[in-house]
C-alpha cells in the first residue's frame, strides 16, 4: 500500500447505476440515481421525503483545489490523504449539531461510507453565502486599499488586519454566472449586496422575498453554532461559506435547507486561538496551503489575478508539489477533523473498492 493508493483522486468513474451524466466538481462528483432506484431506496430505507423525490450519490474526492485550480504532488500523489474523509466527517458533525439545536435540515439522507453521502435533489440558491467574524482575506485587501464599502456594507475607519469585527457580517457573492441582472457583473464569485439580491430575488433562486431574511438567519445561526463549538476547542471561526437550497418535504411542502459542506477547512478559515493571542496566525484550513502557494511561486499575481487564468492553470498542471507539502495539508485536515469530532479519522486502504462494495451490497446501486 502506498500513499497514492490511499487517495481517491478520480471519483467520477464509479460503476453506480445512473441514466444521467455524472456531474464532477472541483472536489465532489454527483451521480443522479434512476427514478426506480430513488423510489426503491426511499421505500427500503424509510427516508423522510416524498416517494418521488430524486436522489443522488455524492462522492467526495481527496483532490486539493486552490485559486480555482486542482493541484497535484510528486510520485502520483494526485490528492491529499484523508482530506475527503476529514471534510465529510466535519460536515456530518456540524449537521448533527444543527439538528440538536433545532436548525434547518440538510440535503443529506444517509452516509453509506466516510466518502459518500446519499442526498435529495435540491433547488440551489445561486449565492455563495459568506459570513465574516474577522477582517482578513479579500475584505482586508480591499480595506487596506482604502475601500470602505464591501457588499453594500460600510466598514468603519481604523480597523486593523485580522481583528474581530464589531458584528458578524454577511458578504455574499454570486454562485455561477448570471446574465442580464442590472448591477450584477456577469461573472462567477463576484461580490453582491443585499440590495442586489432583493432586486433580483427570483433570479437568485428565492421562492419568496421573505426567504432572503430566512437565509441570513440560517447563515448566522449555523455560524454561531459552529463558532461556539470551536471556541470550546480554543479554535476561532474566522469566516465561512454556506450554500442553501430548497427541497420538498414528505408532504410536498417547500423548505429552505443547508446544502453542500459546512464549517470545513475547504469552506472556512479557522485559526488556532492560543497562537492568535500570542500575535501569530496558525491556519487550520486550506488558507495555509493558499499562503504556501503565494509564497512559493515568484509571481503571486498569477494566482490572484483572474485575468491570468491560463497561466494559473499551466502553473497547477506543470508543477508537482513536494510530498511533504501534500502531507502537511493532510495533517492540517485530519488534525482539525479529529479535534472537532473527538475521534480518529481512519483512512481506507482502497477507497474506491470499499465504496463499490458497500453501494452494491447494502444499496443495490452498482451496475451489472
Amino acid at each position: 500500500m502506498t500513499l497514492a493508493t490511499q487517495v481517491l483522486a478520480v471519483n467520477d468513474d464509479l460503476p453506480i447505476r445512473t441514466d444521467l451524466p455524472v456531474h464532477s466538481g472541483k472536489v465532489r462528483s454527483v451521480y443522479w440515481l434512476t427514478a426506480a432506484d430513488s423510489a426503491r431506496l426511499i421505500r427500503e430505507k424509510n427516508y423522510p421525503v416524498a416517494a418521488d423525490t430524486p436522489l443522488a450519490i455524492m462522492v467526495i474526492s481527496d483532490r486539493i483545489s486552490a485559486f480555482d485550480c486542482i493541484w497535484h504532488g510528486e510520485n502520483g500523489l494526485n490528492g491529499v490523504p484523508g482530506k475527503g474523509a476529514a471534510l465529510n466527517a466535519i460536515s456530518n458533525h456540524w449537521f448533527a449539531l444543527f439538528k440538536q439545536h433545532g436548525l434547518a435540515d440538510s440535503h443529506i439522507l444517509d452516509i453509506p461510507h466516510p466518502l459518500v453521502w446519499i442526498v435529495q435533489k435540491a433547488r440551489p440558491l445561486k449565492i455563495e453565502a459568506i459570513a465574516r467574524q474577522y477582517i482578513t482575506g479579500s475584505m482586508w485587501r480591499a480595506y487596506s486599499k482604502g475601500e470602505r464599502e464591501f457588499c453594500g456594507i460600510t466598514l468603519p475607519e481604523g480597523l486593523q488586519k485580522d481583528q474581530k469585527l464589531p458584528e458578524i457580517l454577511i458578504t455574499p457573492s454570486t454562485k455561477g454566472i448570471l446574465t442580464g441582472l442590472e448591477g450584477v457583473p456577469e461573472a462567477d464569485d463576484v461580490n453582491i449586496s443585499r440590495a442586489d439580491i432583493e432586486r433580483h430575488s427570483a433570479a437568485f433562486g428565492f421562492e419568496q422575498l421573505s426567504d432572503i431574511s430566512l437565509y441570513e438567519t440560517l447563515l448566522k445561526q449555523g455560524f454561531g453554532v459552529i463558532s461556539d463549538a470551536l471556541a470550546v476547542l480554543d479554535q476561532m471561526f474566522v469566516d465561512t461559506k454556506f450554500e442553501f437550497g430548497y427541497v420538498n418535504d414528505a408532504n410536498g411542502n417547500s423548505k429552505l435547507i443547508y446544502m453542500d459542506e459546512v464549517g470545513t477547512p475547504d469552506s472556512s478559515r479557522i485559526w488556532d486561538g492560543a497562537s492568535w493571542r500570542n500575535g501569530s496566525i496558525v491556519e487550520q484550513s486550506k488558507e495555509g496551503f493558499r499562503q504556501w502557494l503565494l509564497s512559493n511561486f515568484p509571481d503571486p499575481d498569477i494566482l490572484l489575478n483572474k485575468d491570468r487564468m491560463p497561466e494559473r492553470a499551466a502553473l497547477a498542471r506543470d508543477n508537482a508539489l513536494p510530498t511533504e507539502v501534500m502531507m502537511d495539508i493532510s495533517r492540517t485536515y485530519l488534525g482539525i477533523a479529529e479535534k472537532v469530532t473527538g475521534r480518529k479519522i481512519e483512512l481506507a486502504a482502497n477507497p474506491k473498492a470499499e465504496i463499490i462494495e458497500v453501494l452494491g451490497r447494502d444499496y443495490g446501486l452498482i451496475a451489472e
